[in-house]
């Protein structure tokens, strides 16, 4: 080795001090080594987690933490796992699990990662009850379409890095060998030409452009006596548009945008935020209220089973019909389908629940049916004052037979509940807090903005260009019979032009500028339909929260009415005095009673969220925990 590294010095050619021009080469081949793509991308997820945490600053007021990259423990995998739960393909478990094909680039990614645990859940072995707080994290981790949003709002910092990356020093390396025989006269001639050249560009917000580049060549003879000649050379340009095209507001306007974009996907992602929040919520209460259905129906089971054998005790001592039997037997048939389609339609509703959230439809998961007994003791006070309200009114009332005479009492906001707000309120919080008004209004701006740089393209344009070379290349073989190069400051090729062009056609840019106007117009009525759209939400939940709050007091004194009804009709049957369809139709009433108010509480508290949502005031973090809205600020 030794003995091959001392032949090669002794080569004229290197003595000469042209080693310069193989160790470039490797110099690249070593730089290249250390830019590896796992660090190009670590250093982009860096750059974007720097834009969104500076752009949510700007668009919220406050930063959160912010990850696209999924831990490989979160529960979706690990109920594939530890329930041994079927899947098609390695892909089914994450990126981490799939095989590296060939040639792939990052050996050691994606790689095993954890942090998708949610508070309190370990063991999934077995079936696992969840709470509506740990629902509503466990979204934020397994949901693919939380997740595809959050990958929205990355890749628009990436689109903006981009933008940025357009004003900022551009600088290009380059070095080359050729290599050439020619053989088309007298004796051939071989040789070797390499050059080098680094350069760097800019362009500036003005419009205007900058380039320098400095090169170096070496032309070697091979044969010939092996002469040779080195050529040095520099070159500087310039190009300064002064009509068309000029001015930062033209020129960055893709960079405007840009940085816009990246608001607006923020503001999109909190907005989303709220709605998957208040989404989850209500899926969860309604998968609870089915629950709470299939143990309506199953007590209504029970108790059509226990008529029909005291129909059938009744009509064996001769004190009903037998068609009264065959009733009550037909009920109980009817019972018993209500109760299967219950159990049934519970189970479609978790499974969909499930699929909601990211978890594998057969994971053997549960609901906390507790919530929903929190829920209706919640709601007991109001319940229970307005029942007590409604009874001394009936005791008070007098009997009339004049329809005329009776007052109907429309509802009203006596018995309110805490975010039944006034509707002025209720929209000026929608105004101050809603973010698709912000990203509607954003986008009039931007509409503006597009009509002004439409309107730019109109003009003529005129560009001052600007040169200086200095040295001389030494570019082909032949060159090598030349003396070498010289760089002298004061010695160049120094040149300027002048470009006009008038604007005689501009039927691409006219069209352009109508559409943007056009644009403009339609960016100001999405902002009214935004507008229209935002009041009429508003106001249809306002209503919803006073009809489910009415709902509840009615439905809770039917349950009151209905239960009474079939202990009296129970009693009238053991005496004789009452028919057994007089049991059927009051058991009927009781099951319809039941799965109304379960109904109505769950309706009243998705209808507190639901304002919360659309007035834009439910505030929900990165773990996809809320928080609610106090309004009065106490």
């Amino acid at each position: 080795m030794k003995k091959n590294v001392h032949k090669l010095f002794k080569n004229k050619h290197l003595r000469d001090g042209h080693l310069f021009f193989l160790v470039v080469p490797l110099c690249g081949l070593i730089l290249q080594a250390g830019c590896s793509p796992a660090n190009y991308r670590k250093d982009m997820d860096k750059t974007a987690a720097k834009i969104i945490s500076e752009k949510q600053l700007e668009a919220t007021g406050k930063t959160s933490p912010f990850s696209i990259e999924r831990p490989s423990d979160i529960l979706r995998r690990k109920l594939l796992s530890d329930q041994n739960l079927p899947i098609s393909t390695p892909a089914s478990l994450g990126t981490d699990n799939l095989k590296k094909i060939k040639y792939w680039p990052e050996k050691d990614y994606p790689a095993v990662t954890t942090g998708g645990n949610v508070a309190e859940i370990n063991e999934v072995n077995g079936p696992l009850t969840i709470t509506l707080i740990q629902a509503l994290q466990i979204g934020a981790r397994n949901s693919f379409d939380y997740q595809t949003q959050k990958e929205t709002v990355f890749q628009s910092a990436l689109s903006l890095e981009l933008e940025r990356h357009a004003f900022r020093n551009t600088f290009v390396g380059q070095v080359q060998n050729l290599l050439s025989t020619n053989t088309t006269g007298d004796r051939a001639v071989s040789g070797t030409v390499t050059s080098g050249n680094i350069g760097v560009s800019r362009k500036l917000q003005s419009g205007a452009e900058l380039s320098t580049s400095l090169a170096i060549d070496l032309a070697n003879l091979l044969t010939l006596g092996g002469a040779s000649s080195v050529g040095l050379a520099g070159d500087a340009s310039i190009s300064i548009p002064l009509l068309r095209g000029s001015g930062s507001h033209i020129v960055a306007e893709p960079l405007t945008q840009a940085e816009r974009n990246t608001v607006y996907a923020i503001w999109n992602f909190e907005k989303y935020k709220k709605e998957f929040a208040v989404n989850t919520a209500s899926k969860y209460l309604a998968v609870l209220q089915q629950l709470d259905s299939i143990a309506n129906s199953e007590a209504d089971y029970r108790s059509r089973i226990d008529s029909a054998k005291r129909s059938r005790r009744l009509a064996d001592a001769g004190r009903i019909q037998e068609i009264e039997v065959d009733q009550a037997v037909q009920n109980e048939l009817s019972s018993r389908q209500r109760w299967i389609a219950a159990t049934q339609s519970y189970k479609k509703q978790l499974d969909s629940f499930k699929t909601f959230l990211g978890l594998p439809p057969d994971a053997a998961i549960e609901l906390d049916p507790n919530e929903l007994k929190v829920l209706a003791t919640t709601m007991s006070r109001l319940i229970n004052e307005k029942t007590e309200e409604n009874k001394l009114l009936d005791d008070n009332q007098t009997p009339t037979d004049n329809n005329e005479l009776i007052k109907l009492a429309e509802p009203d906001y006596k018995d309110a509940g805490p975010y039944e707000m006034e509707e002025a309120v209720a929209i000026k919080l929608a105004f101050e807090n809603r973010y698709d008004l912000k990203v509607a209004d954003g986008q009039t701006y931007d509409a503006q903005r597009a009509a002004i740089v439409a309107a730019d393209a109109l003009g003529a344009e005129l560009t001052l260009l600007g040169s200086a070379t200095i040295g001389s290349r030494r570019s082909k073989v032949s060159d090598a019979t030349s003396d070498n190069a010289r760089f002298v400051a004061d010695r160049g090729v120094f040149s300027t032009l002048l470009t006009l062009d008038l604007p005689f056609d501009r039927t691409q840019e006219s069209v352009d500028y109508r559409n943007s106007i056009i644009g403009l117009e339609q960016a100001v009525r999405n902002v009214q339909t935004t507008e229209d759209t935002t009041k009429t939400e508003v106001r249809n939940t306002l209503r919803d929260l006073l009809e489910a709050r009415e709902n509840m007091y009615i439905q809770a004194k039917a349950v009151s009415v209905a239960q009474k009804r079939v202990k009296s009709v129970n009693m009238f049957l053991e005496a004789g005095r009452a028919q057994i369809r007089d049991l059927l139709e009051a058991q009927d009433a009781l099951l319809s009673a039941q799965n109304s108010l379960t109904a109505a509480v769950v309706n009243y508290r998705i209808a507190e969220l639901a304002i919360q949502r659309d007035t834009g005031v439910l505030e929900v973090d990165e773990k996809g925990l809320w928080k609610e809205y106090t309004p009065g600020g106490v």
